[in-house]
């Protein structure tokens, strides 16, 4: 049992808690970093499976993602842009496919302009709302008591325009169906990555990738911290207490014990509750984090010996909001000559999925990939499904939202400290919500409060 003094603890080694660390050592402050699995890197994981390189977790860097596009080049960490040549595949609610190019898919002239209308309406709202304080917007009750399902059927009367909008925010991000979010959370999805339109082009939200992979930034901080990071380390236990104008903090581990002045809690909220806290947290945070959940997505990888799509012309992009599979892209690695397809199964549908066996998952899988972009792609030499839904220290994916009416009823005091104990993650991130961005902000913003309120500590004479 490793017993530590430090001057803040860290809880949680993904690209949150990793940059806090980081960021507080830069302000002179010693850290210890304990983390429950045996890796670093949290929702971002790089592994080779079957001799193929996956980014099992995040993944993609847009153009707006400034914060970690910094921190990328602090650290040396270079970017390619995804393969995009050629034609897109959408698949009709009738099963229909067609090839085409631009931005927009090939729908009627009427479902076109509902799509238009719905887009535009919800930019109007991310715009004015944005995606700092959405619950503090006088139409914030309004919006987030109605779920986003019905709110776009408010809206349009054409069932295939708001099952193509919705899938872009429900599939696509929050990985819940529709009907189980409100509409507020749904502006705020698309206020954090600059508009919804941003959101519905995958040129710029999937926009480059890290040549290695995205878990090298958690990897090449944690080289830096060396032994402040503590792995196979789950925290069970955090005590503290007042001492004169600060607090005494006590945070126990499977692995250590570690004496601070100030915790970080740089989890999902979902887990908040696997640590007992001593005294309790207050009743506005016990009731906040029930309302809080992660969505559940199956990330599915498929490698083959070429990128055999490429040659009939196709990018690699498909779109289905009745698909199995509701998008797929070219996920090909820097220099591979390889070929690799990344698809998406989300919520109510990965939740069929899964009650089937492996063996059965996978062909209905492929198949569905398959109706995208042609029968080779039934035949992968690499399989693999990204479950964060079984995994015990994330239990979901990709972040967490609150459900119907919670947005706007505990927003808030989301970012409240409790005592010494500040709280920091993707979940949390107004700017970059969900995404690895959002995370690096999170933890810079959250090292900064904490050496504030350092700060003013220190400056206290003593009597």
């Amino acid at each position: 049992m490793l017993n530590l003094d430090r001057d803040v603890v860290i809880v949680g080694a993904g690209p949150s808690g990793l940059t806090a660390a980081r960021e507080l050592k830069k302000a002179g402050l010693s850290v210890a970093v304990l983390e429950a699995r045996d890796r670093v890197g949290g929702r971002t994981w790089t592994d080779t499976i079957d001799g193929a390189m996956l980014e099992i977790g995040g993944q993609w860097v847009s153009p707006d993602q400034t914060a970690l596009m910094g921190l990328l080049d602090e650290l040396g960490l270079k970017m390619y842009a995804r393969y995009r040549d050629g034609e897109s595949v959408y698949l009709a609610p009738d099963g229909s496919r067609t090839r085409y190019t631009g931005a927009s898919f090939p729908v009627s002239e009427t479902t076109a302009a509902e799509m238009d209308k719905l887009t535009a309406i919800l930019d109007g709202l991310a715009a004015e709302i944005g995606p700092e304080e959405p619950w503090a917007h006088p139409k914030a009750r309004e919006l987030d008591t109605i779920s986003f399902h019905h709110w776009l059927r408010q809206n349009s009367t054409d069932e295939e325009a708001c099952n193509n909008i919705g899938l872009f925010i429900a599939g696509g991000m929050l990985t819940k169906p529709a009907h189980a979010f409100s509409a507020l959370q749904a502006v705020l999805m698309a206020a954090s990555a600059g508009s919804f339109s941003n959101l519905t082009d995958e040129d710029f939200i999937l926009d480059k990738r890290v040549i290695g992979g995205m878990q090298q930034v958690s990897l090449l901080i944690a080289a830096e911290l060396g032994d402040d990071v503590v792995l196979n380390s789950p925290v069970r236990t955090i005590n503290w207490e007042p001492a004169g104008e600060g607090h005494r903090v006590t945070v126990e581990s499977e692995r250590a014990t570690v004496n601070a002045r100030f915790v970080i809690m740089a989890v999902p909220p979902n887990l908040y509750s696997r640590v007992s806290y001593n005294p309790p947290l207050p009743r506005r945070q016990h009731q906040m984090h029930q309302h809080q959940s992660l969505g559940l997505v199956i990330k599915v990888h498929a490698v083959y010996s070429t990128p055999f799509w490429r040659e009939d012309g196709l990018s690699g992009t498909g779109f289905g909001a009745d698909a199995l599979v509701q998008e797929v892209y070219d996920n090909t690695n820097h220099g591979d000559t390889r070929g690799t397809l990344v698809g998406f199964i989300s919520d109510e549908k990965a939740d069929a999925v899964f009650e089937l066996s492996a063996g059965d998952r996978k062909k209905k899988v492929l198949e569905s990939i398959a109706s995208f972009l042609g029968d080779k792609a039934l035949d992968a030499e690499v399989y693999y499904e990204s479950d964060w839904g079984s995994e015990e220290w994330t239990r979901g994916a990709y972040a967490a939202s609150y459900d119907l009416g919670g947005l706007h009823r505990y927003g808030k005091d989301q970012h409240a400290n409790v005592g010494p104990i500040f709280w920091s993650s993707s979940d949390l991130a107004a700017e970059g919500y969900q995404h690895v961005d959002g995370a690096v902000r999170m933890g810079q913003a959250t090292a900064a409060r904490i050496v504030a309120a350092n700060s003013r500590v220190a400056a206290v004479p003593v009597a």
